[in-house]
């Protein structure tokens, strides 16, 4: 249940896909969601207008008053026609790029497993892993033995420091996760950042709530639980089974909710080793840290700090046959897609289909072209941005990108409640952002790397293996500002606090978020905000707290906190009534971070817009101002549709709101669209505007 750096992980765009909980090799937060009546099916979907702005023309609902519902009105009829493929529990723009990255990636993955390249080269090493993957006869005939050894090693460890060292080894679950990011008060340097690890199911409440459809779930998670022990061999799963259910709500009991870890000081606790053992001692954690080569460490971050006490001491007290199984269970979970299809058929069931409602699990290539992604992601990248990024895409990105940072710069002057000695750290803050668009300026070597195509386990966990000892390698090195989190080839973008850094991958740099060659309005309304977005995250309530060398650090006075806080809190307040499901409402203190991203983002891409167009008019085209245009194409790229039980996991468990409220939340807040639309005093959007939230 290793993950991407807690840092990086702060302020993520977009994910493209949503994964089994255990299956998160980063984590990412779906972006993705449906109005607030999820849908189980719908009709055929219809083919778009695409008018010469680039507006899907015909998606609107134009029976409906912008100043109701936009997210309505800008994509109703689409909505009411758009099926959503059986193989996902959502889609929506996000989607279709990943379904293009997809069949792009697997061609260029194809032509490498046809290639018998030279041992140690990207192109043996993608295209044998691909075809381990694939071989399904050469799985089924494996059986569990290529996992044996490891089930063996849970089986025979006796003691609670032979569990420990398991929860420390890659490939094993664990209460605690373990990562290396740079340091949040000296980001020239990496830290050992441990935090509580992630369970079974998506998030605390999923096992605390007095909900009957929660309920529901939770006893089909104990029968998963069962399953799976049952297909390991265990001969008393029933029993197994409760015990870890117990072990995991005991857990889920201790740890800390979402919005208690958005607060950066808080989860920030530098401790020496020794102060550990003794803070928390039923944990062995010498054993713990020497399983991950870190044993000699002296120097530790704690997070969630009450809760890693609580957590070690919950191990302390837990029977080492309850702790066996539940390292066999998310062992064999975790591994499932790798494993004879009675446990990946066992795994979709439950995570895909009863949680996610999605009726069809996706085809085997694209599950191993993912499969591929998350082993080997930069020596695929190398091959996608040779073949599929334009370098005179990232020209106009950089254009972009520097017309956002001047109209933030510009909006901070105009800030009326700023202090100017804020405004100045502000400004400083901005001047020293850096932009990173398309793709590495320089790659991970993976030469050394063995993967075979006959060691589908062997090479996952290989693969594991080299990732954390490149990372454990330069841990008494400088932070490499050059290194990326993501992958030149997912649609995603993410702003790094510790870098002071904005990143935009060279899938999502294509239609409909973004086009060289259209124009202005549509592409300030699409990818300017998600420019925007980004550039917001580093004054966010996280964001913030950082300075302009990524130094967590308070340069605010304390009449400007208190405002920023105050305008925050009418922020969470407003998303915190929309209602996504009956009874289930948006946690506007969870998503706080992303709204704020949303709105500030808006208003910088809107003025960036305006200032492109040098005091003149814009040209109406498709009947549209160019106002209209900017809005409505913001609006279409957040159009999206859910299955219930996928809302029901981005309401409960994701830092983003559902995409209509990123809609019709926003833009009320901002002058320029009730101008656009005519929107007036009695529309159910409509806000007074001395009532209108303004913070950037």
């Amino acid at each position: 249940m290793r993950s991407l750096s807690w840092m990086a992980a702060l302020a993520l765009l977009a994910a493209c896909a949503s994964k089994p909980v255990e299956e998160k090799s980063v984590p990412v937060t779906p972006e993705r969601a449906a109005p607030a009546a999820a849908v189980s099916a719908a009709p055929a979907s219809a083919k778009p207008v695409i008018g010469d702005c680039g507006l899907d023309l015909s998606a609107g609902n134009h029976s409906i008053r912008p100043g109701d519902d936009f997210f309505a009105y800008a994509n109703g009829a689409w909505y009411d026609t758009f099926t959503i493929p059986a193989d996902h529990s959502s889609f929506g723009p996000f989607d279709e790029l990943d379904e293009l990255s997809k069949q792009r990636v697997r061609a260029l993955i194809e032509q490498a497993a046809a290639t018998h390249a030279a041992s140690g080269t990207p192109e043996q090493q993608i295209g044998d892993f691909y075809a381990a993957f694939m071989d399904e006869a050469a799985i089924e005939a494996n059986g569990l033995a290529p996992v044996q050894a490891d089930l063996q090693r849970i089986a025979a460890a006796s003691t609670h420091d032979e569990l420990a060292r398991l929860f420390g080894e890659p490939g094993f679950a664990s209460l605690f996760d373990v990562q290396l990011p740079a340091d949040f008060k000296n980001p020239d340097r990496y830290s050992v950042f441990i935090s509580q690890s992630t369970l079974g199911l998506p998030d605390r409440d999923y096992y605390l709530k007095d909900d009957p459809q929660l309920k529901e779930l939770r006893g089909k998670y104990l029968a998963y639980i069962a399953q799976m022990l049952t297909l390991g061999g265990a001969s008393d799963a029933g029993a197994k089974a409760r015990e870890v259910m117990a072990f995991e709500t005991a857990a889920a009991k201790v740890q800390w909710p979402i919005e208690k870890r958005r607060d950066v000081e808080a989860i920030y606790n530098p401790r020496s080793k020794q102060q550990l053992l003794g803070f928390a001692p039923p944990f062995p954690w010498q054993v713990f840290l020497e399983a991950q080569q870190l044993g000699a460490r002296q120097e530790l971050v704690l997070a969630e700090y009450s809760a890693i006490h609580d957590l070690a001491e919950l191990f302390g007290r837990t029977a080492v046959t309850t702790l066996q199984a539940f390292l066999t269970f998310h062992y064999l979970s975790s591994h499932a897609q790798y494993l004879p299809r009675r446990f990946d058929e066992a795994h979709f069931a439950f995570y895909g289909q009863t949680m996610r409602g999605q009726p069809q699990q996706r085809e085997r290539w694209k599950r191993g072209v993912d499969a591929v992604d998350g082993a080997l992601g930069e020596p695929v990248g190398r091959l996608y941005v040779t073949r599929y990024f334009p370098p005179e895409s990232k020209a106009k990105m950089q254009q972009l990108v520097a017309d956002l940072r001047a109209a933030l710069s510009e909006r901070i002057d105009a800030l009326d409640w700023m202090t100017p000695q804020t405004k100045s750290h502000a400004h400083e803050k901005l001047a020293m952002f850096t932009p990173k668009i398309g793709y590495p300026d320089k790659w991970k070597d993976y030469s050394s790397l063995l993967i075979r195509r006959d060691d589908l386990i062997g090479d996952v966990r290989r693969a594991a293996e080299w990732d954390w000892n490149y990372q454990v390698a330069r841990l008494d090195k400088p932070v490499d500002r050059a290194e990326w989190q993501m992958t030149p080839q997912e649609i995603n973008a993410y702003y790094n606090p510790s870098n002071n850094e904005i990143v935009f991958p060279a899938a999502i740099l294509q239609p409909p978020f973004f086009d060289p060659n259209a124009d202005a309005a549509v592409n300030y309304g699409a990818i300017g905000a998600v420019i925007g977005h980004e550039i917001g995250h580093g004054f966010d309530d996280q964001g913030r707290k950082f300075g302009p060398d990524g130094a967590m650090q308070d340069w605010w006075t304390a009449q400007d906190a208190e405002v920023f806080g105050a305008r925050t809190a009418r922020l969470i307040k407003e998303f915190s009534a929309f209602e996504a499901l009956p009874g289930l409402k948006v946690n506007g203190a969870n998503t706080i971070g992303e709204n704020i991203g949303d709105l500030g983002g808006l208003n910088m891409a809107h003025e960036a817009y305006l200032i492109s167009l040098k005091g003149q008019p814009a040209r109406v085209i498709d009947g549209l101002t160019g106002d209209q245009r900017f809005f409505l194409a913001y609006a279409q790229v957040w159009r999206s549709k859910y299955r219930e039980g996928a809302l029901r996991e981005q309401v409960m468990s994701d830092v983003h709101s559902p995409d209509n409220f990123r809609v019709n939340g926003p833009l009320p807040n901002i002058d320029a669209w009730y101008a656009a639309f005519n929107v007036q005093p009695g529309d159910k959007l409509y806000i007074k505007p001395g009532e209108r939230v303004r913070i950037w």
